[in-house]
């Protein structure tokens, strides 16, 4: 027979293990808990891929006949709709044609001023940034010129007064921030697209300081056969900074580079200049870049086709 203490032993032990068992659950469940913690924590800091639009638009008071901006706005909006970019850079955009952008792309908020005097009149590189993907931190707008700090201001062999606007972002799923840049070049002087893109590569690197940035617009220059320098000086400056810019289309179709065109004069065309360009700082990973160039029953949205880039910034690849 089992004696009292005997007993009492194997009850205490049985006590013992029983108490063991039930913290080792208590372990195993709060590391899976954390672990699927830490996993949906890491799947919202994670950003989707960022989409990317550069739209010169042309401007909406030329004569353009059956191509007046009163005969294709909707296929402006339609284009845009079509890529649902998170950020759109617009060149060539009146007044009236901020409004109606404005009016039409409501997910989207705007940052704009006219060229000529940094309100409302002349033409304006307008941004567009997806309400629900960003909040703005800062935004500003520079001239292409040796002031760049004077609206309207001309240097160099410029024919018009160019700009540069700008905005600091942050995207709330990844927290990340990032700058964007939208300019438009002269497209005459050959030595005011140099200084130019001396100008804004250097205010890129140093208003971003650290941040990734993307630099988009119309450069009125070549990508392929630049005899002045634009594309070359804007993605490498004089090399002594040791910072290189990319150019995404360049990087994807680096055998499509050579007569690739982005000016189609409403027409369809392939060969030609490569003028429209999305640039970016190291870091970023470059999942696709086009060029648009769909038409509507015949019909073009702009004598510029869009160009378009899907990234992932810098940390979320």
């Amino acid at each position: 027979m089992m004696t009292t203490q005997l007993r009492n032993r194997m009850t205490r032990l049985v006590i013992r293990q029983s108490t063991t068992l039930l913290l080792l659950m208590v372990l195993i469940s709060s590391v899976c808990c954390a672990l699927r913690s830490g996993a949906a924590e890491s799947s919202s800091m994670t950003a989707t891929p960022l989409r990317v639009m550069s739209f010169n638009i042309r401007h909406g008071k030329a004569k353009d006949g059956e191509n007046h901006w009163d005969h294709r706005h909707d296929l402006v909006v339609k284009t845009i709709h079509d890529f649902q970019p998170d950020l759109l850079g617009t060149q060539e955009v009146l007044d009236f044609q901020a409004t109606f952008l404005r009016q039409q792309l409501p997910e989207y908020e705007f940052v704009g001023v006219g060229r000529n005097d940094g309100k409302l009149k002349g033409e304006m590189t307008a941004i567009f940034y997806r309400r629900d993907r960003f909040k703005k931190i800062t935004e500003g707008h520079f001239w292409m010129s040796e002031t760049p700090e004077v609206p309207g201001s001309k240097s160099w062999d410029t024919s018009l007064s160019r700009m540069t606007s700008w905005v600091e972002l942050q995207d709330v799923q990844s927290e990340k921030h990032l700058f964007l840049f939208n300019t438009h070049f002269d497209h005459r002087g050959q030595q005011a697209r140099l200084e130019s893109a001396k100008l804004l590569r250097q205010m890129a690197i140093d208003l971003s300081k650290d941040t990734p940035f993307i630099i988009i617009g119309d450069f009125n220059a070549p990508a392929h056969m630049d005899l002045g320098k634009t594309h070359e000086t804007l993605l490498h400056g004089d090399r002594s900074d040791g910072i290189t810019l990319l150019d995404t289309f360049q990087v994807l179709h680096p055998e499509e580079v050579r007569g690739v065109t982005t000016f189609g004069g409403f027409k369809d065309r392939i060969h030609g200049p490569r003028i429209d360009w999305i640039i970016v700082s190291e870091g970023f990973k470059i999942q696709a870049s086009s060029i648009v160039r769909t038409s509507y029953n015949g019909s073009f949205p702009s004598d510029h086709y869009p160009v378009t880039a899907i990234l992932e910034s810098p940390g979320n690849n």
